[in-house]
C-alpha cells in the first residue's frame, strides 16, 4: 500500500474542482445546443469575473487553514520518513492491498477513490499480516509431505522435531538461547502448565507432588501458598490463574503489576509464583521486566511473563534478565496465523525440575515405549503435550522467515518512531479533548500500540474500518491501534490520524444534530428538554 499522491490529497481537501463537479467543458457542451460555444464561453467568462469583481472570495478560516498546513507539513514528513527507513524493503514480504487510483471499493466503501483498497492495517497485534511464503509451504505440506509421503513425514519431513525446532527459531526473537523453547498448545495451555510448574518449582516439589515444607527458599516453616496475578490482565489469564490456584492450594490474589514489590515485601515469603504481562492488552502499557523479575526473585518466588504483545515486538531479554518461564502467542508480531500455536520457555537450569501439570506421550522420555509409567523427557521437551497440530506449525514456521535478517532492536526503533509519529498526528488533527491518549509517552513504558479513549468508541472504530483504517475496539471506550514495524509506513499512519480525525469530527457532528433534533422535538410536544420517548 502506498500513500495517496500529494495531488491527490491537495484536489480531496482544497476544493480545486469546481462545487458542482463538471470542467469548464462539461458546462460548454451542456448548453452548446442553445447557444453558440464561443458565446457560452465568453458568457461564462463575463459571468465569473463579474461575480468575483462583486463577490470577493473570503478568507480562509484560521484553524482550516492550520490544519491544511499540519496535513502538508506531516505528509511530508511521512514520505521522507519512508525513504530513509531501513526496514521498508521487508513489506514486500508480505501478502497486502495494493493500492490502485481506486483499487477495491468494497474493502473500505466510505473511503473517496483515490484510498480505496489501500487498507491502513492498524491490526497486527490482535492478528499479524499473512506472510508471502506461507500459502505454498502450507500446500506442499498437505500435497506433498500429507498426501504423498503419508505417515512417513514424522520423521521424512521432521513432523516430529518440530515443536523443538521452531521453538529454536522463535528464541532469538526474545532473548533466549536455543534448547529453552518449545512450540505446542494455546497460549491458555501454556499459562496453565507454567504457572502450576512454577508453584511446584517453588515448593521444591518432584513430580510426586512431595516438597520442602520451607517453601522452596522461603521463611524456615513456612509453604509458598499464594499466587499473585496482574490485576490488569488479559482475562483468560485470570481464569487459568484461579484455576491453577485451586489445584495447587494456594490463594490467588489480583494486584497491579507496579504494586507488586511493594506485596512481595510485606508477604513474599508466602508467594509461590507471580504472572505478569509484558505489554498491557488495552492501554499498551509495557511493564518493566527485569525490575518485577528481580523483585519476585528477591522474595523467593518465580516469575511467568506472559509476551502475547511483545514477542517480535521488542526486545525482551528472558535470559538476561533471569526470567523463569514465559508463554506467548504467535499469530500477532510473529504473523504466524489464526490459531498458530503457542510458544512454553523454561529457562534450562529449571527444566530438569519442572513438573508439567498435563504429562502427556509427547513429552514421555519413550514416547513409543507406551510405558504406563510416566518418565518426562529432558530439557525443553517435557514442555510437550500431545501430537502437534502440523498444518498451523508449520504454516508459523514458514512465517517465521519474514525474520530472516531482520534485527528485532531496529523493529523497536522504528516501532517508537511509528507511534510516536501517530501521536503526532493525531494531536495536530484532532481536537483538544476528542480523543486522550492512555499509552504511555515514555518510550520505556510503551509497547508497540497505541490506545485513545473516545466516548464514542465503537462508533468511531466501525466507521475508520469502513474507511479503511482497520484497528480494534476494546469496551468501553478504547480504539488500540498496533503498529507492525515489518510491514507498516509513515504514510500510512499519517493518513490513517486524519481519516480518524475526518470520522471522529463527522461521528460528533451528527450527535450534535441529533440531539438539537430531540431538544426541538421536545419544544414542539411541550416535553422538557431531555424527556423524550427513548
Amino acid at each position: 500500500m502506498s500513500e495517496p499522491t500529494a495531488a491527490a490529497l491537495s484536489d480531496g481537501r482544497s476544493g480545486a474542482a469546481p462545487s458542482d463537479g463538471m470542467s469548464d467543458a462539461a458546462v460548454s457542451d451542456g448548453v452548446s445546443g442553445a447557444v453558440p460555444s464561443d458565446v457560452v464561453v465568453s458568457s461564462v467568462a463575463s459571468a465569473s469575473a463579474s461575480a468575483s469583481a462583486s463577490e470577493p472570495e473570503p478568507e480562509p478560516e484560521p484553524e482550516a487553514e492550520a490544519e491544511s498546513e499540519a496535513v502538508s507539513e506531516l505528509g511530508a514528513r511521512a514520505r521522507k520518513l519512508d525513504a530513509e527507513d531501513e526496514l521498508a524493503a521487508t513489506r514486500a514480504r508480505f501478502v497486502l492491498d495494493e493500492p490502485g487510483p481506486v483499487g477495491h471499493p468494497e474493502s473500505c466503501p466510505g473511503a473517496a477513490d483515490a484510498e480505496r483498497g489501500a487498507a491502513v492495517y492498524l491490526d497486527g497485534n490482535s492478528l499479524g499480516a499473512l506472510p508471502v511464503g506461507v500459502a505454498e509451504r502450507v500446500e506442499d505440506v498437505v500435497r506433498r509431505e500429507w498426501g504423498a509421503l503419508r505417515i512417513r513425514s514424522w520423521e521424512e519431513s521432521g513432523w516430529w522435531t518440530a515443536p523443538e525446532r521452531i521453538g529454536d527459531r522463535i528464541a532469538p526473537l526474545v532473548g533466549a538461547a536455543p534448547g529453552q523453547v518449545v512450540v505446542g498448545d494455546s497460549t491458555s495451555v501454556n499459562v496453565f502448565k507454567a504457572l502450576v510448574g512454577a508453584v511446584r518449582l517453588a515448593r521444591g516439589e518432584d513430580g510426586d507432588g512431595d516438597g520442602d515444607e520451607d517453601g522452596g527458599g522461603g521463611a524456615p516453616g513456612a509453604r509458598r501458598d499464594q499466587i499473585l496475578v496482574d490485576a490488569t490482565t488479559f482475562p483468560t489469564d485470570g481464569y487459568i490463574a484461579a484455576s491453577a490456584a485451586r489445584l495447587t492450594g494456594c490463594t490467588l490474589r489480583q494486584v497491579a503489576p507496579a504494586d507488586v514489590p511493594a506485596v512481595l515485601r510485606e508477604r513474599g515469603d508466602r508467594t509461590a509464583a507471580v504472572l505478569l504481562n509484558h505489554v498491557d492488552y488495552r492501554t499498551g502499557r509495557l511493564h518493566d521486566l527485569p525490575a518485577l523479575t528481580a523483585a519476585v526473585h528477591a522474595a523467593g518466588a518465580l516469575v511467568v511473563w506472559d509476551l502475547c504483545h511483545s514477542a517480535g515486538a521488542l526486545p525482551v531479554g528472558l535470559d538476561a534478565h533471569g526470567v523463569d518461564l514465559a508463554v506467548g502467542c504467535t499469530y500477532k508480531f510473529l504473523n504466524g496465523g489464526p490459531g498458530a500455536p503457542a510458544f512454553l520457555y523454561v529457562r534450562r537450569d529449571l527444566q530438569e525440575r519442572f513438573d508439567s501439570p498435563l504429562p502427556g506421550w509427547n513429552s514421555h522420555a519413550r514416547p513409543f515405549g507406551m510405558r504406563q509409567e510416566y518418565e518426562p523427557a529432558p530439557g525443553a521437551l517435557r514442555g510437550r503435550v500431545g501430537t502437534p497440530d502440523i498444518l498451523s506449525m508449520l504454516a508459523l514456521e514458514a512465517a517465521l522467515d519474514v525474520w530472516d535478517g531482520v534485527r528485532i532492536e531496529a523493529v523497536r526503533a522504528k516501532s517508537l518512531a511509528l507511534t510516536d509519529f501517530f501521536l503526532e498526528c493525531v494531536e495536530a488533527y484532532l481536537p483538544p479533548g476528542r480523543v486522550e491518549p492512555v499509552t504511555p509517552a515514555a518510550h520505556a513504558e510503551r509497547g508497540s500500540q497505541v490506545a485513545l479513549r473516545c466516548p464514542d468508541a465503537e462508533e468511531v472504530m466501525r466507521r475508520l474500518i469502513a474507511r479503511g483504517v482497520v484497528g480494534d475496539f476494546r469496551a468501553p471506550d478504547v480504539l488500540r491501534f498496533g503498529f507492525t514495524p515489518l510491514y507498516l509506513g509513515f504514510a500510512e499512519v499519517e493518513r490513517a490520524a486524519r481519516v480518524l480525525a475526518e470520522v471522529a469530527a463527522d461521528v460528533e457532528s451528527e450527535a450534535a444534530a441529533d440531539a438539537a433534533a430531540d431538544v426541538t422535538a421536545d419544544a414542539a410536544a411541550g416535553r422538557p428538554s431531555g424527556s423524550h420517548p427513548a
